[in-house]
């Protein structure tokens, strides 16, 4: 399933740079690790969305992002989060958590997150954007 917190993270990231993505980030992951039915540790989420706002926000910002360049953010960030959140479960010894699933977890996040990424970004990109007249996505 893809995972539509991250992709929100990525957008606010793009359009208002590393430091909002940052604490945007902790933000969205601290609610879905509180949120029912978190299965985890709490703060898994955080830090590996902490790091997407971070990568995510530090993309050139002096121009309007283009669609290439959405995309792989998108995919770079779905591959870096996801593995965050599953190493940090194998280092914490979380027993739900093993080599193969995490694997097979990172690929079929990246391939989803990816295949989603327009709906979900460019829409966000135009609405962000909307309020910045010298940054308008195209």
């Amino acid at each position: 399933m893809p995972n539509l917190v991250l992709l929100v993270v990525v957008a606010g990231a793009l359009t208002r740079g590393p430091n909002v993505g940052v604490i945007l980030g902790f933000c969205a992951g601290l609610a879905l690790d509180l949120a029912p039915p978190a299965d985890h540790l709490a703060g898994r989420w955080a830090l590996a969305l902490m790091v997407v706002g971070y990568v995510a926000g530090s993309v050139r910002r002096d121009e309007r992002p283009t669609l290439p360049v959405v995309l792989v953010t998108a995919a770079v960030a779905s591959f870096v989060g996801s593995s965050v959140f599953a190493l940090l479960g194998v280092v914490m010894q979380d027993p739900a958590t093993s080599v193969g699933d995490v694997l097979a977890a990172v690929g079929v996040g990246l391939v989803s997150d990816v295949v989603v990424a327009p709906l979900v970004l460019l829409p966000l990109l135009v609405l962000l954007t909307s309020f910045e007249p010298q940054r308008r996505f195209a």
